[in-house]
C-alpha cells in the first residue's frame, strides 16, 4: 500500500497563512513554548537531584530592537540539542510538548503545566516575520545550535556563532524574529515598541506561571531641581528589567483566600468598568473536566447592552493562556450581562487554539455557569433585596426576553427571578410573593401592560381590581406583553404554612390581562346587577355598536368598573398594549389589531344619559356620546384617538 505524501512547502504555507485568524497571537505561542521549556527543566530537576537549577532564576525575557526590526523571546529552560531542533522545528506539526505530556501526564498541574499540543504554534511567527533564527543550547550541553528559516525555502541548522549561548549556564532558547516591513494591510511597527509588546503579553500571556521580563522605561525626578536651568528636564529616564505579567491568576485562588477589594480591582481593571460588581462568583470543578471560573455581576449596565453591537461571552483560558476574549457559548443570552473568566486545561482546542473542538465540553461548563448565576441571583434577591432591585432595573429586560425568545421553555428557570411593580403595594414583588399574598377566590395573576406605572395605576380596570382587594402587576417594558404570552402561566411550588403565613399548595396560575373582557372580579350582587342592566338596555348597546361601527367588536356592561364611566377591554390574544408595540414596528401596516370591547359602568351617571338619549330616539346625540366615550377610553389607555379633528368637534358640540 502506498502512503499519502505531503509537500512540506505547501504544508508550511498552510500553517502560516491559514490556521490562525489573528496575527498578533504569535507572541502568545512563542511565550507558551518558552514556558513549556522552563517547565520541562523544572520537572527534570525534580527527578534528578544532580541538576543544579534554581527555580527563582527561571524566566522568559522579551526584547526588541527597533532599528534592526527584531523581536527576541528568550528563556533559560531545558533547551534543545541539534537533533531536537531538527525534530521539533524541522518536522512540521511535531510537538515535543505533547510527547512530554504523554510521557509525564500524571505530573501535569503539579510540577509542570505544559501548554503546547499541536507543534504548529512556532510557525505563527512567520505571519509577522520574514526570517526566524532560533538559537538553543540544551541543559548540560557544551554546544549551542542555530536553526534558521525564511518559512519558504526550508531551513538550516548549524553551530551557533560566537557569543550566542556560549556561557557556562547559558542553557535555553532564543527565538529572534526579523519582522516584515509594515504595509497598508499589516502594521508590524506596532510590535516594535515597549507598549505594543507589553499590551500583547498582558492580553494573552498575563497569567503564564513563569515571569515574563522586559526592559522598561522608568522616569524619576532629578535631584536638586532648583540648581537646573529653567528649560532643563526635571525627570531622568532609565531602563529597568521588570516582570510584566501577573503570573498567578486570581481565579486559581479559593474565594476565602481573596479579599473582595482585590476581586473588585481585578474586575474593574480587566473589564474596564468604573463601578464595583454587585456579586462575585468563584468556583472550581474537578473530575473528567476540570476548570476554574470567576464570574462577576456588574453594578451598572453597559451603554450598548441592548444594541446589536454588544458581544456577550466569558474569557476562555486554557492553562492560564487566553484562547478567546469572549466565548459566547459559555453564556445564555439572558445572562449576557455576566462578565468573567473560565480556565480549563482539559478543553480540546482546535489546531489554532482559537476555538474549541468539542461542544459537549463547552455545554457542560455552560450549564454549571448558568446554575451558579441563577443561584447567586436567588441569594441576592433573598438576602439583599435593595441590591437585587437595582440589578433587575439594569438587567431584568434580558431575563424577560429569555422567556419570550425560548417560547416559554425557559420560564421555569427564570420566572422566580422576575420582579414586577405592584399596584396595590406600590413596590416590586416577585411572582412568588404575589401568589403568597393573593386573596382567597382568585386563581389568576393579574397584570396591566403599558408605557408608565403612573398611567397604568389610573386605568379603570386596575383601580377597580385594587379597590376589590386584588393586586395588579404593572408591566412597562416593551417585551412584557410578549413574554407573558409566551409564558402563559406561573407554576407555584407548594409552600408550608405556619401560624402567620398560611402557605399554599402547588398550582399553576394563568397570567391574565386585567383589561380582558371576560375577566370576572365582581361580587355576585354586582354581577346580578350587571346582568339585569344588560337585559334592560339591549337596544342601547345595539345602537351604540351601530354608531361605532368596526371600531369595537361589541358594547356591554361590565361589573368590574367602579368609578370610570367606560373602559376598553379586549377579546382574543392581542391586547391593546401588544397592538401599540407592534404598530411602532417596521410592519405596522400588517400588524394585527386587538378586538376591542367598549365596557360601560351601569352605576355611573353617564350611563343614565346614554339610556335617556336612546329612549328619546335621539340617534345623533347617542352617536355623539358613543364616539366621545370611545375616544376618552382610548386616551385613558394611552392610545391615540382615531380622528383628533372629529374628537375636537364632538367636544365643542357637547359644550
Amino acid at each position: 500500500m502506498k502512503q499519502f505524501k505531503t509537500e512540506s512547502k505547501k504544508l508550511l504555507d498552510l500553517m502560516i497563512n491559514s490556521i490562525y485568524t489573528n496575527r498578533e497571537i504569535f507572541l502568545r505561542e512563542l511565550v507558551s513554548n518558552a514556558s513549556d521549556a522552563i517547565d520541562k527543566l523544572s520537572f527534570a530537576a525534580l527527578t534528578d537531584s544532580s541538576m543544579n537549577v534554581s527555580q527563582d532564576d527561571l524566566a522568559i525575557r522579551v526584547s526588541f530592537d527597533k532599528d534592526a526590526r527584531t523581536i527576541t523571546i528568550s528563556d533559560n529552560g531545558i533547551g534543545m540539542t541539534e537533533a531536537e531542533l531538527e525534530e521539533n522545528l524541522g518536522t512540521i506539526a511535531h510537538s515535543g510538548s505533547e510527547a512530554f505530556k504523554a510521557e509525564h501526564g500524571d505530573a501535569q498541574g503539579d510540577a509542570m503545566d505544559i501548554i503546547g499540543q499541536f507543534g504548529v504554534g512556532f510557525y505563527s511567527s512567520f505571519m509577522v516575520a520574514k526570517r526566524v533564527r532560533v538559537v538553543s543550547r540544551a541543559y548540560g550541553s557544551d554546544q549551542a545550535f542555530a536553526w534558521e528559516s525564511d518559512g519558504v525555502e526550508g531551513y538550516t541548522i548549524e553551530p551557533a556563532a560566537a557569543g550566542e549561548r556560549d556561557g557556562a549556564n547559558d542553557h535555553g532558547t532564543d527565538v529572534v524574529l526579523y519582522l516584515r516591513d509594515s504595509t497598508d494591510e499589516e502594521d508590524t511597527d506596532r510590535f516594535l515598541s515597549e507598549w505594543g509588546l507589553r499590551e500583547l503579553i498582558k492580553r494573552y500571556s498575563n497569567y503564564v506561571r513563569h515571569p515574563i521580563q522586559m526592559m522598561v522605561t522608568k522616569s524619576e525626578p532629578v535631584a536638586n531641581p532648583e540648581d537646573l536651568p529653567d528649560d532643563a528636564p526635571r525627570y531622568i529616564e532609565h531602563q529597568e528589567l521588570e516582570t510584566v505579567n501577573s503570573m498567578t491568576p486570581i481565579w486559581k485562588k479559593r474565594q476565602s483566600e481573596v479579599e473582595q477589594d482585590d476581586y473588585n480591582e481585578f474586575y474593574k481593571s480587566t473589564f474596564h468598568d468604573y463601578t464595583d460588581p454587585v456579586r462575585t462568583i468563584s468556583f472550581h470543578a474537578e473530575g473528567a473536566l476540570s476548570y476554574d471560573a470567576l464570574l462577576f455581576i456588574p453594578g451598572e449596565a453597559p451603554f450598548d447592552l441592548y444594541s446589536k453591537d454588544y458581544e456577550k461571552g466569558l474569557a476562555l483560558y486554557s492553562s492560564n493562556v487566553l484562547i478567546q476574549e469572549k466565548c459566547a457559548d459559555l453564556l445564555p443570552d439572558y445572562y449576557n450581562f455576566v462578565r468573567g473568566i473560565v480556565d480549563s486545561p482539559d478543553v480540546h482546542l482546535n489546531i489554532s487554539r482559537e476555538t474549541l473542538q468539542q461542544n459537549a465540553q463547552l455545554r457542560a461548563i455552560a450549564k454549571r455557569v448558568e446554575r451558579k448565576v441563577k443561584s447567586e441571583l436567588e441569594t441576592m434577591m433573598a438576602d439583599d433585596r435593595e441590591a437585587y432591585e437595582g440589578f433587575f432595573e439594569n438587567f431584568g429586560r434580558g431575563l424577560k426576553f429569555g422567556i419570550y425568545n425560548s417560547y416559554g421553555m425557559k420560564a421555569a428557570d427564570l420566572a422566580d427571578l422576575l420582579l414586577f411593580w405592584s399596584a396595590k403595594e406600590e413596590k416590586y414583588v416577585s411572582l412568588r410573593e404575589y401568589v403568597l399574598a393573593m386573596p382567597e377566590g382568585l386563581d389568576k395573576i393579574l397584570y396591566a401592560a403599558g408605557d408608565s406605572r403612573e398611567r397604568l395605576a389610573k386605568l379603570p380596570a386596575v383601580t377597580g381590581a385594587v379597590k376589590r382587594g386584588y393586586d395588579v402587576l404593572l408591566c412597562t417594558a416593551d417585551v412584557d406583553e410578549f413574554m407573558i404570552q409566551a409564558m402563559r402561566s406561573y407554576h407555584m411550588d407548594a409552600v408550608a404554612g405556619d401560624a402567620e403565613n398560611p402557605g399554599t399548595d402547588a398550582r399553576d396560575l394563568e397570567l391574565t390581562n386585567v383589561s380582558t373582557a371576560d375577566l370576572d372580579l365582581a361580587t355576585d350582587e354586582e354581577k346580578e346587577q350587571a346582568e339585569q342592566a344588560t337585559k334592560d338596555n339591549e337596544g342601547l348597546f345595539a345602537a351604540m355598536k351601530t354608531a361605532l361601527g368596526e371600531k369595537v367588536a361589541s358594547v356591554r356592561v361590565s361589573a368590574n368598573l367602579t368609578d370610570a364611566p367606560a373602559a376598553l377591554a379586549t377579546e382574543g390574544p392581542i391586547s391593546l398594549e401588544m397592538e401599540r408595540v407592534m404598530m411602532q414596528g417596521p410592519d405596522a401596516g400588517m400588524a394585527p389589531r386587538a378586538q376591542r370591547v367598549l365596557e360601560l359602568n351601569a352605576k355611573h351617571p353617564v350611563f343614565g344619559k346614554l339610556a335617556e338619549a336612546q329612549q328619546a330616539g335621539d340617534e345623533e346625540k347617542l352617536a355623539l356620546y358613543s364616539s366621545l366615550l370611545y375616544d376618552q377610553a382610548l386616551l385613558v389607555e394611552g392610545l391615540p384617538v382615531d380622528d383628533p379633528v372629529e374628537f375636537a368637534k364632538n367636544v365643542c358640540s357637547l359644550m
